[in-house]
């Protein structure tokens, strides 16, 4: 039978599920609703997911790791061993933000959650490893894995007014031809043998139905397969699977079990004033996160839940229901009274107090026995820094082993702390700094330039980070940054204030065209094929050299864009070989004889870039690279040598800011703009700024006048 909404076409959808709460179901959702109402209105509603404890994070890196494995012995047949899949678990949870896990009394801080998730889904790795034929002694094919299912179902007979919405872990072929679908669940002990029967059979239809409405294929069997990561004592299996048969009559019993709770729950979220109500009994939820939950929906408006966009209307309205019904009944300061004495039960989570950030980074370091006093706090554009002062008894590597129980604190992903102190109005504080929702642009402003001193951005002190071409000691940049960081814009507002400061030249070097708009500008120059690249640095070693043997100055600005990539296409080894046919003797008859030679071998790009750094910067050269990857091949020590600023702006991994700036701290950046620099005009230190930005996005160039002077022109 198919349902009668799936012919429905995309307007009547919208139309359909704009009079709901939310817009698909899942069997999760269904549990969470019969489980605690409360709890699901928190979540599925409103879009506040709690905390993770450290066993729910082990549970999801072990589906991460299994993924991993199936999906290698699908397609190479391969069995990945103990260590691979320990990687791939490890890698899930090192990338899990700070302010994701749950702490508790037992669990006090985020390295305690790290190191109990990690032993845990290890021991769930090896016995999954140990006991591997539990899942692979019936498998005669892999048909797929983590597979998502979106689908209109009909359920008990009646069609279900939204779509369903999972992902199955593994559906196989048996040795005996049935289809299958297996779960897989970490699990603390095993669930009773009753309780799998009847209790797990909606879930199990639930799979089975959205499988067979999206593929046409009938599944004959859902594998349950637990894995305990307890110990058992007596040497017991720690995998145990729990097939449950699909026939006709288990079908109409779990189809009848499903609908109940679905039904009931479909009439809730279709009911704007249905009044959800908590489970005190309910031993899974965190009853202070609840009841804090419960206290905001009577005094915070809707901006201040993530709900989904096209909920957002029909939320406030049931908001302001729930609002105006709880003023009439409680005062609202009772209600903040609950709500801070709610939050109080909240164990070590500061988010939910009434204290300012820098309150909650003093509090967090105390809880650590490190008494420091936050001096200052400095708002940024795209961050904002703390200035830590701190007895003499303090030892500063406490405060950087704490740094994600810092960020948890203040409910963001990750901080950075400096690792030199920061001078400021005559005292040094130790900085710690945050990315933020940028509020304002720091917009290109050619008041900022001062004669060759190239404005780059300002700092969190609101001072401006200047390039000054003519200082000797700092003639070439090095720019790092994955797409999306800011890299462009900054590489243009450098060419821009270039261009006010009647640079002689500008060449940029622009593999991927995103400068296309400087063509054809009077003094700047922009070559695209890798061909014409390097030609054209050829050109500018010839032209550098002859400056420097003539004792002339001239001064040019390189733009080298994407410089790692056009080192990878550009020519190496034998292809540099410029070869002729050289005369080695004659013939019998007279006719020369010949022969193929080198007669001219060409510098690669990275030798003539290498010389133009070198021996450039005496003759007016000034060079900036810039690159997506932070390649140890590409930034080797005479790149980093030759190019002594250096600016990182957000790259993907720590490592990656190591490579660039030689310490961490550009993987927590915001983005846009939000940079790292270490020049030795500020001492080698690592400053954060914030690039400018042109916003029309327009170039301009400089027109000659009559009077031999230059106006600025937008085209």
């Amino acid at each position: 039978m198919s349902n009668i909404y799936k012919s429905y076409d995309i307007d009547q959808v919208q139309n359909l599920l704009s009079q709901f709460l939310i817009s698909n179901w899942s069997y999760s959702k269904v549990s969470a609703f019969t489980r605690n109402q409360k709890a699901f209105e928190m979540t599925y509603i409103f879009g506040i997911y709690p905390r993770k404890s450290a066993t729910s994070v082990a549970g999801q890196a072990y589906h991460h790791a299994l993924e991993y494995f199936f999906t290698t012995l699908k397609n190479t047949g391969n069995v990945l061993d103990l260590v691979e899949l320990e990687q791939s678990a490890f890698t899930y949870i090192d990338e899990i933000p700070a302010n994701y896990w749950k702490l508790s009394v037992t669990m006090p801080t985020v390295d305690d959650c790290i190191v109990k998730a990690t032993k845990t889904v290890s021991a769930l790795l090896r016995n999954f490893l140990g006991e591997l034929d539990e899942y692979l002694a019936d498998i005669q094919e892999i048909l797929e894995v983590e597979y998502q299912v979106s689908a209109w179902l009909t359920i008990n007979g009646v069609d279900i007014p939204m779509p369903c919405n999972m992902k199955i872990d593994l559906v196989v072929r048996t040795k005996s031809g049935k289809i299958a679908i297996v779960d897989h669940k970490s699990k603390s002990s095993f669930t009773d043998d009753k309780v799998i029967a009847l209790g797990i059979g909606p879930q199990a239809i639930t799979y089975a139905l959205g499988y067979e409405e999206q593929t046409g294929q009938k599944v004959d069997e859902v594998w349950f397969i637990e894995n305990k990561y307890s110990q058992n004592k007596n040497n017991s299996k720690q995998v145990v699977k729990s097939p449950i048969e699909l026939d006709s009559n288990t079908r109409a019993i779990y189809e009848s079990l499903l609908y109940e709770s679905l039904k009931t729950m479909i009439e809730a979220v279709n009911n704007p004033d249905h009044i959800y109500t908590i489970n005190q009994m309910d031993n899974l939820t965190d009853m202070a996160e609840l009841y804090d939950f419960w206290a905001r929906t009577m005094i915070c408006e809707v901006d201040e839940f993530n709900v989904e966009e096209s909920k957002r209307d029909l939320i406030a309205k049931r908001l302001k229901k729930v609002r105006d019904a709880s003023i009439e009944t409680i005062p609202p300061t009772v209600i903040r009274a609950f709500k801070e004495n709610a939050a109080s039960f909240i164990q070590y989570d500061l988010s939910n107090k009434n204290m300012t950030n820098s309150q909650k980074i003093e509090h967090v370091l105390r809880s650590f026995g490190t008494i420091v006093n936050v001096a200052h706090e400095l708002s940024g554009y795209s961050s904002n820094t703390f200035l830590l002062e701190f007895s003499a008894g303090v030892k500063i590597a406490s405060i950087y082993s704490k740094r994600l129980d810092i960020a948890n604190a203040l409910n963001v992903a990750n901080v950075r702390i400096s690792n030199e102190l920061i001078p400021y109005q005559g005292k040094s504080y130790l900085g710690v700094e945050y990315a933020k929702n940028r509020e304002e642009d720091l917009l290109f402003d050619p008041a900022e330039l001062n004669g060759f001193k190239i404005p780059l951005g300002k700092d969190n002190f609101r001072n401006t980070v200047h390039w000054n071409l003519e200082n000797h000691s700092t003639p070439h940049m090095l720019v790092c940054g994955a797409t999306g960081s800011g890299k462009s814009v900054f590489i243009t507002s450098i060419i821009e204030y270039a261009k006010l400061a009647q640079i002689d030249q500008i060449v940029i070097f622009d593999p991927k065209y995103e400068f296309t708009k400087y063509h054809d500008q009077v003094t700047i120059f922009v070559y695209n094929e890798i061909e014409e690249i390097e030609e054209q640095m050829c050109n500018l070693v010839l032209e550098m050299e002859s400056l420097v043997r003539n004792r002339q100055h001239k001064k040019s600005l390189i733009i080298f864009d994407e410089y790692a990539d056009a080192v990878d296409n550009s020519r190496k080894g034998n292809d540099l070989n410029v070869y002729d046919n050289v005369v080695i003797g004659e013939y019998k008859d007279g006719r020369p004889k010949t022969k193929r030679e080198v007669v001219k071998e060409l510098k690669s790009l990275e030798e003539n870039l290498k010389l133009l750094a070198q021996k450039g910067r005496s003759s007016g050269f000034r060079i900036v690279i810039a690159m997506q990857r932070a390649s140890v091949k590409v930034i080797t020590g005479d790149i980093k040598v030759n190019f002594p600023i250096q600016v990182c702006f957000k790259v993907p991994k720590e490592v990656d800011s190591k490579v660039v700036i030689d310490e961490g701290g550009a993987e927590s950046l915001a983005g846009y703009g939000d940079g790292l620099i270490k020049s030795p005009e500020y001492g080698n230190k690592i400053i954060r700024f914030q690039a400018f930005y042109k916003p029309d996005g327009t170039a301009t160039k400089r027109v000659a006048t009559n009077q031999d002077m230059y106006l600025e022109i937008e085209e």
